[in-house]
């Protein structure tokens, strides 16, 4: 008996799908690009420029850099020269400890985008959760989250990080979990807030009370409803917040409470050591990691910038309009329809 042959299933329509869902999400990224203008897309196009230096700096690190960021010695065993000028092998020259400076600076790339990674990763987590639900449930969990965040947001950042840092270095160790986790404390409060407050006013709107009336639980309303309504701000936050962490994990090495220099490479540390070179001519231990700071720090800045200027509606909308002032000439006399007469007297 003959049977009749079956198409194979066409796959046109997931291809299509997959295509779709890929072009939506490059317009997404491109969206604030294309809306941006005049001084903030020059912001946000340079400060893309700079952080993707950076990032391609932090993922080809190992092979970019001719020495390990601990490395004192070359592979013959024989040990670098402390405070080489910049020159031949070493391009940035060598440290106090002998370590090579490109190299470091190189490698700091990569600690100082992972730990921001971690600390914008967890903080947004935190903050984002704890923002939704306070601003939700309300009554005594809203209370005491407040009171908490409230008491978090009252210290300096850089102290708050140190006594996190502090506390921390005691069971975990002075390693990049740590400086993470320390920086982490100090952005939670922030996003809180926004969320809180977004969370509240977004719940007395109509769709809301409809999902209510359809039998949603609390939670599908959280997170289904209400979550992608209430972080529409967060990403412009977020590119700040990375600047200002860049400053912080700086701050912590420079104090001593960052990362150990065994771990990882990390700018604040190698500026901290690069002081008492200063008064003695060595200039070049200090100038590239500071200058990588500010690179770094100046490229979040901008794209931080320009992404407020894109995605704000009352910024976006300002526009150079010309505006053509009607000519004004010498009054004189003119008769109306009902035979008076517009002069300097008045009319008569």
């Amino acid at each position: 008996m003959a049977t009749e042959a079956v198409p194979p299933p066409d796959d046109t329509s997931a291809h299509t799908g997959g295509g779709s869902r890929r072009r939506r999400i490059l317009r997404g990224v491109a969206r604030p690009y294309r809306n941006s203008h005049g001084v903030g897309r020059f912001m946000l196009v340079s400060g893309t420029v700079l952080v993707a230096l950076m990032l391609v700096m932090a993922i080809f690190a190992p092979w970019i850099t001719p020495y390990g960021f601990s490395q004192v010695a070359d592979a013959t065993g024989q040990r670098f020269m402390n405070h080489a000028e910049p020159g031949g092998d070493h391009l940035f020259g060598t440290s106090t400890q002998g370590f090579d400076v490109y190299s470091r600076v190189i490698w700091g790339a990569r600690t100082a985008v992972t730990v921001v990674l971690l600390a914008l990763t967890f903080s947004l987590f935190i903050g984002v959760l704890l923002g939704l639900i306070a601003g939700f449930v309300g009554r005594w969990v809203d209370r005491v989250l407040v009171m908490i965040m409230d008491s978090l947001y009252a210290l300096p950042a850089l102290l708050l990080a140190i006594v996190v840092a502090f506390l921390l270095s005691e069971y975990v160790g002075g390693g990049t979990a740590t400086a993470a986790l320390a920086i982490t404390a100090v952005y939670v409060p922030q996003y809180f807030r926004v969320v809180r407050a977004a969370t509240i006013s977004a719940k007395e709107q109509t769709y809301v009370e409809a999902a209510r009336a359809m039998g949603a639980r609390p939670i599908t309303i959280m997170f289904r409803y209400l979550l992608a309504n209430v972080v529409q701000s967060v990403p412009v936050i977020a590119t700040l917040n990375a600047a200002d962490a860049i400053l912080t994990l700086a701050g912590l090495g420079f104090l001593g409470y960052g990362i150990q220099p065994t771990e990882a490479s990390e700018w604040g540390y190698d500026l901290q050591r690069a002081v008492s070179d200063a008064g003695t001519g060595i200039w070049w231990t200090g100038l590239y990691p500071g200058l990588a700071i500010v690179m770094l720090v100046m490229g979040l800045t901008l794209m931080g910038e320009g992404l407020n200027e894109s995605m704000n509606p009352a910024i976006r909308v300002r526009r150079l309009v010309s505006i053509t002032m009607p000519s004004v000439g010498p009054q004189s006399s003119q008769r109306g329809t009902g035979g008076s007469t517009i002069g300097k007297g008045g009319v008569k």
